[in-house]
C-alpha cells in the first residue's frame, strides 16, 4: 500500500498531509487559502490520488509560509509513500488547455530534485494567493519529493487559467509517472537505485 502521512509544526504553520497514491476516492483540502485550496484539489483529481491537507498558517501575514510549507510536507509524504520506486514508470508528462492557456509539465521522479519554470502572470494575487508562490510551491514540493520538474505556460491570458493548467498538468503528470509496471524489474534506472 502507497499511503504515508505526516504532520510538520513551525512558529509559523501546523500542516497535516496524508497521501493514498492508488486511491483517489478521498481528497480533502483545507490551508486557508482559497485558491490554493481549488488548485491542490484540481492536482489530486488530475493525479487520481487520495490528498488530505489541513494547515493552519499565519496567515495574517501573508499566504507564503502556507503554501511553501504544505509544498514540503507533500513533498515528503509522496517521497515516502513510493518507497523503493520499484516498478514505478518514473516520467511522466501532459499538456492541459485550460481555456484560451495551454500549460506544459514534464517530470522524472529521478531523486535529483530541479525545477524549471517558464511562466509570467499578470496579476499578482488571486484572492489571498500571491502568484509568485507558484514557483515556491513546485520548487519546495521537487526538492522533497526528489523530482526534476519541468512547468511552463506555452501561452494564455489568464492567470487564473494559467495557474490552473500547471497543477492540472503536474496532477497528470504525476499520474502517469507512480504507475506500476509489471514489465520492469527493480526499479527503472541503470543504476538500479532512484534515491
Amino acid at each position: 500500500m502507497r499511503i504515508a502521512n505526516k504532520a510538520r509544526k513551525t512558529n509559523e504553520t501546523a500542516i497535516e498531509v496524508s497521501v493514498d497514491l492508488d486511491n483517489p476516492k478521498q481528497v480533502s483540502i483545507k490551508t486557508g487559502v482559497g485558491f490554493f485550496d481549488h488548485m491542490l484539489e484540481l492536482f489530486a483529481r488530475h493525479g487520481r490520488i487520495g490528498l488530505i491537507v489541513n494547515a493552519d498558517g499565519d496567515l495574517h501575514i501573508d499566504s507564503h509560509h502556507t503554501v511553501e510549507d504544505v509544498a514540503i510536507v507533500m513533498g515528503q509524504v509522496i517521497r515516502e509513500a513510493l518507497g523503493d520506486k520499484k516498478q514505478i514508470t518514473r516520467y511522466g508528462t501532459a499538456y492541459v488547455p485550460m481555456d484560451e492557456s495551454l500549460g506544459f509539465v514534464s517530470l522524472d521522479i529521478s531523486g535529483r530534485p530541479y525545477l524549471v519554470l517558464d511562466a509570467t502572470f499578470e496579476n499578482q494575487r488571486l484572492g489571498n494567493f500571491d502568484t509568485e508562490l507558484v514557483r515556491e510551491f513546485l520548487q519546495a514540493f521537487a526538492v522533497q519529493a526528489g523530482i526534476t520538474l519541468h512547468a511552463r505556460i506555452l501561452y494564455g491570458l489568464n492567470t487564473h487559467h494559467k495557474i490552473e493548467a500547471i497543477f492540472k498538468a503536474l496532477g497528470r503528470a504525476l499520474a502517469q509517472a507512480i504507475q506500476i509496471d509489471p514489465a520492469i524489474e527493480g526499479v527503472n534506472s541503470t543504476k538500479g537505485l532512484i534515491e
